[in-house]
């Protein structure tokens, strides 16, 4: 038999470590609809063009940053798009979770462009607002209805795909906020139409601005939690490990991990000790099922051993304290009773 046969094999629970697995979702689920991305897709980059040339004619500088923001509109799209191919691989070789975190490789790419597009947006508005160009009120005000109208409708095409998908988010935050704009700008060109305060150009892509600052942060915030093996935001882990070990015959949890593998997806590990009169077994699926159910966490991986008499104390420190079972445990021990997280 080759180093690469396989006789046929059990991947269930093997002696005292258990996985669970039913009913989880992997990341980007397989019906994430490409059709309605791709629309969007076509909507931003046809009206992108149109809007570049009309900016520069108008002498609009909200209309050109409304311009470079559909530009990340459609890379976020194409992102998404790629993420989504990427995401459906199935795990092999060295990659033992599949290609699914490209997608939040995607989002952080969406927030990092719209965060360093907002700087040379600030910039330049600032310096028109100290010193405005003539603007044609007319043409911003019309091309920024049309905005408006591509933009509703690129929106609602990608909230009919699945939106679980931190990469299929970020684009549409990208587009909602690119709405925004949209009316921000149609103001400022009825502003400058009817009144003829040129400023008004420039407060509008200030305005733009803050919004791509706010949309870029949240995206670069949630991304970066993940791929830095974070926990989910709305899971404390102390609270998880007490509750572990609130749970008879339990003695102790320990090594208590807890992640994000990609969008909608937590995971938790832990070494886990019970009671020499435990059911090592039984202890495992009541855990898991309390994670499930409390938690929504079904992507587990229990090591459930019995604890041991010689190993229930140890000198630390000149001090009789219990052991955890392990040369050198990861986080916080968590016993029965007062202890310190």
């Amino acid at each position: 038999m080759s180093a690469h046969d396989h006789a046929p094999h059990d991947h269930g629970a093997a002696g005292h470590e258990g996985h669970g697995h039913a009913g989880h979702s992997h990341g980007v689920a397989a019906d994430a609809d490409r059709r309605w991305l791709g629309i969007a897709l076509g909507l931003i980059t046809g009206f992108m063009a149109i809007e570049v040339v009309v900016g520069v004619l108008a002498h609009s500088l909200a209309l050109i940053s409304d311009a470079a923001h559909m530009l990340t509109d459609a890379v976020s799209i194409v992102l998404a798009l790629i993420a989504m191919r990427l995401a459906a691989r199935p795990a092999r070789g060295g990659f033992t979770y599949g290609l699914k975190r490209a997608e939040i490789l995607s989002a952080q790419a969406n927030g990092l462009t719209l965060l360093l597009l907002a700087v040379w947006l600030a910039y330049e508005a600032v310096r028109r607002l100290l010193d405005p160009p003539p603007v044609e009120g007319g043409l911003v005000l019309v091309t920024a209805l049309a905005g408006i109208v591509v933009n509703i409708v690129a929106a609602w095409c990608i909230s009919k795909a699945n939106r679980t998908s931190l990469a299929v988010e970020g684009a549409y935050q990208h587009i909602l906020n690119d709405l925004f704009a949209f009316i921000g700008t149609a103001v400022a060109g009825l502003i400058v139409l009817t009144t003829g305060f040129r400023q008004a150009d420039s407060i509008a892509s200030l305005v733009v601005v803050v919004l791509m600052v706010k949309a870029g942060y949240g995206l670069v915030r949630e991304s970066g939690r993940i791929l830095l093996e974070a926990a989910p935001a709305h899971v404390d882990p102390d609270t998880v490990g007490d509750r572990l070990v609130g749970q008879p015959p339990v003695t102790e949890v320990h090594d208590l991990h807890i992640w994000t593998i990609t969008s909608g997806q937590a995971a938790l590990s832990a070494h886990v000790l019970v009671a020499p009169e435990g059911d090592c077994h039984a202890v495992r699926r009541d855990l898991e099922a309390l994670l499930a159910k409390e938690y929504g966490i079904t992507h587990t991986t229990l090591q459930v051993d019995h604890v041991q008499d010689s190993l229930l104390t140890v000198g630390r420190h000149g001090e009789d304290q219990p052991d955890t079972h392990c040369a050198d445990a990861h986080g916080p021990v968590h016993r029965q009773g007062p202890h310190d997280h």
